[in-house]
């Protein structure tokens, strides 16, 4: 396994070699950020076509490093259950997703190792460390935590709790590479903020801010719907439940987080109840994400070092808006739903931009 992610690994790693990019640290981090976000979106269609436990023992395929190596085993189990959680094409979806995970991995190793090398060297000669290792390194333990939650999501059977801090987890990692890009990118080509007054940058960083936190809390909602398969348990909009505005719901059972998939904290099946409280609470707390984020496009406009990543994130707006209506009224459509995930991966990557840019814009004091 380990030599074949070093071999998807390297695709990247020559890309970056043979550029005739001037930083190519700077084009490696990118790559990176580039890479996570595939797989953020990947692993949304692991999860929606449930292929989770195509693999149902970590981190091989039956201790094998492949489904062509366990086929038998797989063809057994599929035979046992045509429709089950274990068949060669969700094993292979899965293993793709494991290769291009441990190759993220290999890729912030390298970053890792640029970096302590440099700034040995720089040190050595009595220079300014060009990079300073202490970013790289955090990412480097940052994402074994996330392959740990990898591990524990298939040996765990898919415990929603567990897929749920991995999907936040994995945007962790997207905002935190992304975060280094933009350090990369300042580093390259300063920003400014000519013509701005202090008072109303410090307003741009503070909404920029709570629109992160507005939108972690979301993505755990999001994260939560999706791995209760809570997603038709409203089909209509802007009702829900029989054409009430407040349907019937079991808030205790539906946010009771250490359970079992499909099952209350007593070992009970989980009430429809409850995943209604799941999907409704998600959908409404989608105009509060509307609200804050908009608001704090519209006060951000004015900056032009901050207008790039305002646009995109004010379109992503309107995509996720009209995905998530869609999933509902097209009976939840696997393309449409892997979209709807992955405009959740571009606010995230769009805001964290905005957060380092409207961070960095301020005048030192």
């Amino acid at each position: 396994m380990a030599i074949t992610a070093l071999i998807v690994a390297l695709l990247p790693l020559s890309i970056v070699w043979i550029s005739k990019d001037a930083n190519k640290y700077r084009k490696l981090v990118w790559i990176a950020v580039f890479i996570t976000f595939d797989l953020i979106v990947f692993g949304a269609f692991t999860r929606l076509t449930d292929s989770g436990l195509g693999c149902p023992d970590w981190p091989g395929c039956y201790g094998l490093a492949n489904p062509f190596l366990a086929h038998d085993e797989i063809r057994a189990a599929e035979a046992l259950q045509p429709t089950g959680p274990v068949t060669m094409v969700k094993a292979w979806i899965e293993m793709i997703h494991r290769y291009f995970a441990m190759a993220i991995g290999i890729l912030i190793m390298a970053m890792m190792a640029v970096a302590w090398y440099r700034w040995r060297r720089d040190r050595a000669a009595g220079a300014v460390p060009s990079i300073r290792p202490g970013y790289p390194t955090l990412l480097f333990f940052f994402v074994c935590l996330q392959g740990a939650f990898g591990a524990w999501t298939v040996t765990l059977k898919l415990q929603p709790v567990i897929v749920t801090t991995h999907l936040l987890l994995g945007m962790g990692l997207l905002a935190l590479l992304t975060w280094f890009g933009g350090r990369q990118d300042h580093a390259l080509a300063p920003f400014g903020s000519a013509g701005v007054p202090a008072a109303a940058l410090l307003r741009i960083r503070l909404l920029a801010a709570l629109s992160g936190l507005v939108l972690l809390v979301q993505l755990f909602l999001g994260g939560w719907v999706s791995t209760n398969y809570a997603t038709l348990a409203c089909t209509e909009f802007p009702l829900c439940g029989g054409g009430k505005v407040i349907p019937e719901m079991d808030f205790e059972h539906g946010f009771h987080l250490w359970r079992e998939l499909g099952k209350t904290s007593a070992g009970h099946y989980l009430p429809f109840a409850a995943l209604t409280a799941i999907h409704w609470v998600h959908r409404n707390f989608a105009l509060v994400v509307i609200a804050v984020l908009g608001y704090t496009c519209w006060r951000a406009w004015a900056v032009p070092a901050l207008r790039k990543p305002v646009k995109g994130i004010a379109a992503v707006l309107i995509l996720q808006a009209a995905t998530g209506v869609a999933t509902i009224y097209l009976s939840f459509p696997l393309t449409i739903a892997v979209l709807h995930n992955a405009g959740a991966a571009a606010l995230v990557l769009l805001l964290t931009m905005v957060n380092y840019r409207a961070k960095f814009l301020m005048p030192t004091p």
